[in-house]
């Protein structure tokens, strides 16, 4: 299949493979990529070495297309611009902040430049900060959340109306049919998070994985709204938040009881009780721990068989 995002990123499969903190290193980022999809590693858990090892590691493990996830909230953004810049990464995803700040720099460095957003709105502000290509991601998505909770079946045909850029779907969506169901609503690929987070390359902790399969309709909430909306899986420190919430708590004291490590404490470590759990809906779907490249293989017939069907 060619299409405008297959051709922008040269890849043969319009499937990216989120950039989640904590799960998303050169082992899984190479897979997905090798794979014939875009594999993306996340910036956002990694001081500047260790993504500069990263980078490095994930080229010599693949001669196709790779890019990365630079949440802009974080600190040593400059850091990590130099170091993707100075090792020719091809395509950049920016999230969590404005996209003005890095757009022109790196564009002017020939990288492709991807912005993750949550309304239409922000949508238009980044096609007019010159990026290359759009994430529509409704708040089924797990990790970094839109504080409005559009639901993505929404968000993708508003977003579709009011860019002409590419349109990268995001949020519930780790089947092909899931797939198909935002393509027909304009979407002109998608990016998947949880799904590959339940693989063996990702570099998330088993436990959490393990988690991840065994988790229900239900299991997930969006929390932290007054600091960063987040969605997690419901354990001890899901049920403090929840509690502090309904008690007031101000965007100062949920900052005190996130404190530091915690995403590093849930998923890295495998600490189920007190460690913070990002994960999206989608998980009550996801049933196995299966190789990357077999997640793209089976998500990719499942939508050719059905857009056959459909056609």
């Amino acid at each position: 299949m060619t299409n405008r995002i297959t051709q922008l990123f040269n890849i043969n499969y319009p499937i990216i493979q989120a950039g989640m903190i904590w799960s998303s290193g050169w082992k899984l980022a190479s897979a997905v990529s090798n794979a014939g999809g875009l594999g993306l590693i996340g910036a956002g858990s990694m001081y500047p070495d260790v993504l500069k090892e990263h980078v490095i590691k994930c080229k010599a493990a693949t001669d196709k297309p790779f890019g990365v996830n630079l949440p802009l909230l974080y600190p040593d953004i400059d850091k990590h611009v130099e170091t993707i810049i100075e090792h020719k990464v091809p395509i950049v995803f920016t999230s969590a902040g404005n996209p003005k700040a890095w757009t022109n720099i790196l564009k002017q460095n020939g990288i492709k430049v991807v912005h993750v957003v949550s309304s239409s709105l922000f949508a238009q502000k980044a096609e007019a900060a010159g990026v290359d290509a759009i994430v529509a991601e409704g708040f089924e998505a797990g990790g970094h959340n839109g504080r409005d909770e559009t639901t993505t079946l929404v968000l993708i045909p508003a977003v579709r109306n009011a860019i002409k850029i590419p349109l990268i779907a995001a949020g519930g969506i780790a089947t092909g049919k899931q797939m198909l169901a935002t393509m027909i609503l304009g979407a002109d690929g998608v990016q998947i998070g949880s799904r590959f987070v339940c693989t063996p390359e990702a570099s998330s902790h088993l436990s959490f994985k393990e988690a991840v399969i065994n988790a229900k309709e239900g299991d997930t909430l969006l929390s932290l709204k007054k600091v960063v909306p987040v969605r997690l899986l419901k354990n001890h420190f899901f049920d403090e938040v929840k509690n502090a919430e309904l008690n007031g708590a101000t965007e100062e004291q949920l900052k005190n009881l996130l404190g530091r490590g915690r995403a590093k404490k849930g998923m890295f470590e495998g600490d189920l009780e007190n460690g913070e759990l990002e994960i999206g809906q989608v998980s009550a779907l996801i049933k196995e721990i299966k190789p990357a490249a077999e997640v793209v293989k089976e998500i990719w017939e499942e939508f050719m068989m059905c857009k056959c069907a459909n056609s």
